[in-house]
């Protein structure tokens, strides 16, 4: 067995190949198309990792938010457009997201005002961006609970294929 690392500041691949309790020969042998040195490249940040990598070391490492992170942080149309998810267990992701549902609910009449007649006036824009926040806050609780059934797909809790079933 390889030897145990005392880095201080891992980066979450290093931390999600530690934490599937393997070693970087190891992860490269289930990898299979990727070396323990390129491992070690990507966890000592001396290179940056492809996404066909992050696809491949979500899915043996167990860690969807693998996918997540790299779209948010290291590619250049994610830094832009795609936020980072928070992993969050199941009561907290409801919750938030009923309360995102009850506010927007209140808002949804002024959402029709400002937008029926496709131009957004001067007093429109205050109401129309705290709205268009709601929305995005809205967005990214239903990211949060897509990524909580991945990490429990991932984990054996949920049967995939009996999930895909039922949403056909």
């Amino acid at each position: 067995m390889g030897k145990r690392s005392t880095k201080e500041n891992k980066n979450i691949y290093q931390l999600s190949r530690e934490e599937a309790e393997l070693t970087r020969e190891k992860a490269a042998e289930a990898l299979k198309f990727i070396s323990a040195d390129r491992i070690e490249k990507i966890e000592s940040e001396k290179s940056a990792p492809h996404p066909e990598e992050i696809l491949a070391m979500a899915e043996v490492y167990k860690k969807p938010i693998l996918c997540n992170h790299y779209c948010s942080n290291g590619c250049p149309i994610g830094k832009e457009y795609v936020p980072e998810i928070e992993v969050k267990e199941l009561a907290q992701i409801t919750l938030e997201m009923l309360a995102s549902l009850n506010s927007i609910e209140k808002e949804k009449n002024r959402l029709i005002e400002i937008t029926s007649d496709g131009v957004l006036s001067e007093d429109e824009y205050e109401d129309f961006a705290m709205i268009q926040e709601k929305l995005e806050k809205i967005s990214i609780t239903a990211d949060a609970l897509q990524l909580w059934v991945q990490n429990k797909i991932a984990s054996g809790n949920i049967d995939r294929e009996k999930l895909e079933k039922y949403r056909k």
